[in-house]
């Protein structure tokens, strides 16, 4: 598998996310086809396509990240614009990854 077709590959699996869930990097890599690939999913968050919804990626935990424009603060800003119920403070902020979490059918 080229880098071009992972990052593909992510990419369409972030563009099916729907409004309100969330999926983990670690998750997206494994639907992927490289379960250890959860960072590599993040530098494509952070460098891809701008246009797709990388608010609703999360770490493992429910994290926010930190790279997200905005930080950590913009990137819970977009989670509640969606309606998503954000917790902790700022520099700990998290979503219910439990109740939230997204899995796609059709991969």
């Amino acid at each position: 598998m080229t880098d071009n077709s992972f990052r593909n590959m992510v990419e369409t699996v972030v563009s099916q996310i729907p409004k309100g869930r969330v999926m983990t990097y670690g998750q997206i890599a494994a639907l992927c086809g490289n379960a250890r690939a959860a960072r590599i999913v993040g530098g494509i968050a952070h460098f891809g396509d701008p246009t797709l919804p990388w608010q609703r990626v999360v770490n493992k935990q429910g994290g926010l990240a930190s790279g997200y424009p905005g930080g950590r603060l913009g990137h819970k800003e977009h989670l509640e614009s969606e309606g998503v119920k954000v917790h902790g403070t700022e520099g700990n902020y998290r979503v219910g990854v439990k109740e939230l979490l997204w899995c796609p059918h059709n991969l």
